[in-house]
């Protein structure tokens, strides 16, 4: 067998050490005799594997006591449209910052659910750069303001946290879970999947502030107030069992990393080197996104001519450098550094980077 490195966007690589521990694990978990897959999520085994799952989330994270953390389906999709159901009643209105792709389909998610305003686009800069917060057209009674941390496709990143005033921001971190320190109780929810940071696809992490639940005002389905999630351990309903065990595995691997701080550096390291690519090529490649924005987590690039692609990439997977296709709407290419790539992949992609502009040059 001949492992690669995978640059996908999501789902995206997960440590080596994780999947084999899973792969020792998957016929028989613990004193089980049967896969964690198999076993029922409400007998005292997984209760006990999900507690302790939470418990070092909110060490890695420093979650405060006053949040609940959920364990959700339906990825972070699902929950930009469970949230403005949960956080406001329909007469309300809530602020949405605009800076790519996510960011959009967030607030089609939500308008439905109240009114919705957004209060600064990057859409006419080509999602280039985050508008400037002195244009922000905020209002104070908005019910919470919605922001994209990390936008995957465009690889756009804010490297600060908005300042609301007393309106709760509501994040989607999916692109950048514990992938460097964050203070959450600057935070009203942050959400996101976990396929890019934390685990495999499945798996969906709410960490919500515990007043903001519970005056919606609305009448619900069940299953769609996150307040009975939250008063069930996230069991209201069958939960995504084995992607809650690998997470909790992973997690376990974080700490070993160093936990946030010790991953956010190397996270720093692995970007600099692939960006200290780009902008050393000459113009060979190049990356569009305004210096300040620039993204850790996902790195768009263009050659300068479109018809190298195709051999790039096939050249780049025969060299065993997988998932770096840009996305459709944007095209060219794009290199994932999440948690999970080590440094040697970052290093190998740059290696392959300064060989193939030297055969083409």
């Amino acid at each position: 067998m001949s492992r690669a490195f995978n640059f996908s966007a999501g789902p995206a690589a997960l440590p080596e050490p994780v999947l084999l521990q899973a792969q020792a694990e998957l016929l028989e978990w613990g004193s089980e005799r049967a896969s964690v897959m198999e076993i029922s999520h409400r007998g005292q085994a997984f209760v006990d594997c999900a507690a302790e799952a939470e418990r070092d989330l909110r060490e890695l994270m420093g979650v405060p006591d006053d949040y609940v953390v959920l364990f959700l389906q339906g990825g972070a999709t699902t929950a930009s449209a469970l949230l403005p159901l949960n956080l406001a009643g329909p007469d309300a209105s809530a602020d949405y910052l605009l800076t790519g792709h996510w960011g959009e389909k967030a607030i089609e998610n939500a308008r439905a659910s109240l009114h919705t305003r957004v209060v600064a686009s990057g859409k006419a800069g080509g999602w280039r750069d985050i508008p400037d917060p002195a244009t922000w057209d905020l209002d104070p009674k908005a019910a919470y303001f919605h922001y994209t941390p990390n936008e995957t496709i465009h690889g756009v990143e804010f490297r600060f946290v908005p300042d609301t005033g007393t309106v709760p921001l509501v994040a989607d971190f999916s692109s950048s879970l514990l992938s460097e320190p964050v203070d959450v109780s600057r935070f009203g929810v942050i959400y996101g999947g976990a396929q890019k940071n934390l685990g495999p696809a499945g798996l969906t992490l709410a960490i919500i502030r515990r007043d903001l639940l519970g005056h919606h005002g609305r009448d619900l389905p069940p299953i769609f107030d996150l307040g009975n999630q939250a008063r069930n351990d996230s069991m209201f309903n069958t939960p995504p069992t084995f992607a809650w065990y690998l997470v909790g595995l992973v997690l376990k691997w974080l700490k070993t990393q160093g936990g946030a701080a010790g991953i956010g550096a190397a996270n720093a390291r692995k970007a600099a080197l692939l960006y200290g690519a780009i902008d050393g090529s000459g113009g060979f490649y190049r990356n569009d996104v305004a210096h300040a924005a620039r993204s850790r987590m996902n790195v768009p690039f263009f050659l300068p001519d479109a018809a190298l692609d195709t051999p790039f990439l096939a050249q780049a997977q025969a060299a065993g450098l997988l998932g770096l296709k840009g996305h459709r709407a944007v095209g060219g290419m794009r290199a994932s550094l999440y948690n999970a790539m080590p440094e040697a992949g970052v290093q190998a992609l740059v290696d392959f980077m300064a060989d193939f502009r030297h055969r083409q040059g």
